[in-house]
C-alpha cells in the first residue's frame, strides 16, 4: 500500500526540515560565510523549490503523470540530503581538507557538493508539493476508499507517527550536536523512506496523464489574440468557436475583450481537430482571462514572501546568539519552527471553518488581509525585538564577539513567530478558498501553484531587497546596515523597512480587491453569474465594446 510506505517519507522530510531550519547558522559559523551571503543561499533555495512545481504540473499533465515524477522526485531528495551529509567537513578526505568544523576545513568541492545537495533537495520538495497528495487522493479513490472509510490500523500508526517524529524531532535531533550526525540522520531516514516506496513500484497504478496543460492553452490564447489583434468582432455568436452554451463549464464574462478575438473563426479558417495557436475555444478564453485578471493581485503575495524569508534566514540567526534556557532545561532552536508550524496548523483550521461557514464572495480577501497584517506586525516585533538585543550586546561588549552568546532568551522572538505562523496560516487558506470559488476546476491547481512561485519570487526578492536597502543605507557616507556578523549589522532598520513595504502592500491588495469582480461561491453545484456575463449568453450579438480594465 502507498500510504503507509509514504507516512515513512513523511517522517524523513520532517527530520530534514528540522535540520534544515538551522543552515542558516551552520553557513555562518561552520562554512563562516557572511550573515548576509548565507542568507541570499537559503533564500534563492527556498525560492526555487516554491517556482519549480509550476513546470512539475506541466510535466505531469504533459507527460510523465503523478507517479513517475514522484519516482525521480523522491530520488533526487534522498540524493539531495545525503550530499549534504557528505559535504561536511569529517568526510571530506577525499578533498584533503581538515576535519574541523571551521572555515578553513570547507573546500570548494564540499561547497560545491552542498550547493547541488540543495538544489536536488529543492526538486524532491516541488515534486512532493505537485504530486504527493493528488495521487494518494487519486489511489484512495480508484482503491474504493474514502476518507472516512476503511481506514486500516497502518494508516492510524502512519500518522500517529508523523506526530511523534514532529514532537521528538524537534526536541531530540537538535541535541546531536556535529551536523554531519544532524545531516546524516535524515540522510539515512530518507534513503530508507524512498527505498521502502519504490520496493512497491511495480504494484502502484498511476491515472492516464491528461496530455493537456491548462497553463499550456493560457499562452494558446495570448498568441491567437495577438495574432487577430487587428480583426474586427464578429456581428454574431456564431463566429465564436465553440460558443454554444451546452460546451461551457463556467460563465463567460466581457472583461478583457481583446482575448475574445483568438476564439474568432475567420472566413475560410477550419476548425482544427487538435490544438491551434490561431484558434481557441471560448471556455479556452475565459480560462485565460481568469489567469489574467489576477494576475494584479497575484504580485501583492511577493512583498508575503520577501516578510516569509526572513523567517527562514535572519531569525534563525538571530536565535542561534540567544539564550536557549529556561531554569535547567536548555531547549533547542527547533523549538521556534515547531512553534511556527503549530501556530500554522491550528490558525489554518480555524481560518478554513471560518470560510466554510461563511462562503461569501470577498470572504477569502479579508482572510488575505489578515494575513498581510500579520506581516506587518511580525516585522514590527521583529524590530523591537532586534533593538532590544542590540542593546544587550552593547552593553556587554560583544559588537566584535559574534560567537559569545548574549544574555537575552530566545523566546522573545517567540511573538514574531506566532505572527510568521499566522500569515502563512491566513494567505495559503484563505487563497486556496479564493482560487476554489473563483476559478474552473481545469486551472484551479495552476493557479494555487502560481501564487505558491510568487511567493517563491518574493524569496528571491529579499536578496534584492536587502542589496537596495544596503546600497541606499551607505549613502552620504553612512554605513551600511549590512555588515559580515549579526552584532555589527542593524536588522531593526531593515525590519522597520519591511514594516513600511508590508503597510503600503497591504494598501495596495485592498485597492485591488474592491475592484475586482467576484464570482460567487458555487451554489447547487454550479457557479452564478457576476457583473461580467451570465449563463444565457455572455458573448452578446453585435456587442463589439468588450474592452475594460483587468479587474473586471
Amino acid at each position: 500500500m502507498v500510504d503507509d510506505k509514504k507516512s515513512f517519507v513523511r517522517i524523513s522530510d520532517i527530520l530534514v526540515a528540522y535540520a534544515l531550519f538551522v543552515m542558516q547558522n551552520y553557513l555562518t559559523d561552520v562554512w563562516g560565510l557572511s550573515l548576509i551571503h548565507a542568507a541570499l543561499i537559503l533564500n534563492i533555495w527556498n525560492g526555487v523549490y516554491r517556482i519549480l512545481p509550476l513546470f512539475f504540473l506541466y510535466l505531469v499533465d504533459k507527460y510523465l503523470g503523478h507517479l513517475k515524477l514522484l519516482v525521480f522526485t523522491s530520488l533526487a531528495y534522498a540524493a539531495g540530503i545525503t550530499m549534504v551529509a557528505v559535504s561536511t567537513p569529517p568526510l571530506a578526505n577525499a578533498t584533503g581538507t581538515c576535519k574541523r568544523y571551521e572555515p578553513e576545513c570547507v573546500g570548494r568541492a564540499q561547497k560545491g557538493i552542498l550547493i547541488a545537495g540543495l538544489a536536488l533537495i529543492a526538486v524532491g520538495v516541488a515534486g512532493n508539493l505537485v504530486s504527493l497528495l493528488p495521487y494518494l487522493t487519486w489511489k484512495n479513490k480508484s482503491d474504493g476508499t474514502s476518507s472516512g472509510q476503511g481506514v486500516a490500523i497502518y494508516q492510524i500508526a502512519g500518522l500517529i507517527g508523523v506526530v511523534v517524529v514532529s514532537i521528538a524531532g524537534a526536541i531530540a535531533l537538535p541535541y546531536i550536536r556535529p551536523p554531519t550526525l544532524k545531516f546524516g540522520i535524515p540522510a539515512i531516514c530518507s534513503v530508507i523512506g524512498t527505498s521502502l516506496f519504490l520496493t512497491g513500484y511495480s504494484k502502484y497504478t498511476d491515472a492516464t496523464p491528461p496530455y493537456n496543460s491548462p497553463l499550456f492553452n493560457v499562452f494558446r490564447v495570448l498568441v491567437a489574440a495577438s495574432l487577430k489583434s487587428f480583426r474586427s468582432y464578429p456581428e454574431s455568436n456564431q463566429s465564436y468557436h465553440g460558443h454554444e452554451i451546452g460546451k461551457m463549464e463556467f460563465t463567460t464574462t466581457r472583461c478583457l475583450g481583446g482575448l475574445h478575438k483568438a476564439a474568432i473563426i475567420l472566413r475560410g479558417e477550419e476548425i482544427p481537430t487538435g490544438k491551434s495557436w490561431t484558434l481557441c475555444t471560448v471556455e479556452q478564453v475565459e480560462e485565460a482571462k481568469i489567469a489574467v485578471r489576477m494576475v494584479p493581485m497575484w504580485m501583492t503575495f511577493i512583498v508575503c514572501g520577501v516578510v516569509a524569508a526572513i523567517g527562514d534566514t535572519y531569525f534563525v540567526e538571530q536565535a542561534g546568539k540567544l539564550n536557549r534556557n529556561i531554569g535547567r532545561l536548555r531547549l533547542p532552536i527547533q523549538v521556534l519552527l515547531l512553534v511556527r508550524r503549530s501556530t500554522k496548523d491550528w490558525l489554518g483550521s480555524k481560518v478554513t471553518r471560518l470560510l466554510e461557514k461563511y462562503r461569501r464572495d470577498r470572504a477569502p480577501s479579508y482572510g488575505i488581509a489578515v494575513g498581510m497584517l500579520c506581516s506587518i506586525l511580525c516585522c514590527i516585533s521583529a524590530a523591537l525585538v532586534e533593538r532590544m538585543r542590540l542593546n544587550v550586546v552593547r552593553s556587554h561588549g560583544l559588537l566584535d564577539q559574534p560567537d559569545e552568546k548574549i544574555k537575552m532568551s530566545i523566546y522573545w522572538l517567540l511573538f514574531q513567530f506566532v505572527l510568521l505562523g499566522g500569515l502563512e496560516a491566513f494567505l495559503d487558506n484563505s487563497m486556496s478558498a479564493y482560487y476554489r470559488d473563483q476559478s474552473p476546476g481545469s486551472v484551479e491547481n495552476y493557479l494555487v501553484n502560481f501564487i505558491r512561485g510568487v511567493t517563491g519570487l518574493g524569496y528571491m526578492c529579499s536578496a534584492l531587497s536587502v542589496y537596495v536597502v544596503g546600497k541606499i543605507s551607505e549613502k552620504g557616507g553612512r554605513t551600511n546596515w549590512f555588515q559580515h556578523t549579526l552584532n555589527r549589522s542593524r536588522l531593526d532598520y531593515y525590519y522597520w523597512v519591511l514594516a513600511v513595504l508590508s503597510l503600503l502592500n497591504l494598501a495596495v491588495f485592498v485597492f485591488v480587491a474592491l475592484f475586482y469582480r467576484y464570482r460567487k461561491p458555487e451554489e447547487n453545484g454550479r457557479r452564478t453569474p457576476d457583473a461580467g456575463g451570465s449563463y444565457t449568453d455572455g458573448y452578446n450579438e453585435g456587442d463589439q465594446n468588450r474592452s475594460c480594465c483587468c479587474f473586471c
